[in-house]
């Protein structure tokens, strides 16, 4: 997942819960403007925030092996 469609995900459900940027900022005590730049796909938030406003949505973050195999790495 890339930073736009981290985004886009926290922005639908952020709408769906009825909450403004602003609320969730406050909330997950960030800057407004770090909810609207991720939100917009930019910025480079840390782990942290995305834990943060994860948690506060209602998300959970999961890592996963992607389905592409990397040569040279044994399971």
């Amino acid at each position: 997942m890339n930073t736009q469609e981290l985004g886009k995900a926290f922005m639908e459900r952020r709408k769906s819960a009825g909450i403004t940027q602003r609320d969730l900022a406050e909330l997950c005590d960030v800057a407004l403007h770090t909810i609207s730049d991720l939100e917009s796909g930019k910025g480079n938030p840390t782990l942290a925030v995305i834990n943060r406003i994860s948690a506060v949505l209602g998300l959970e973050i999961v890592i996963r092996p992607r389905s592409t195999v990397l040569t040279g790495i044994s399971s």
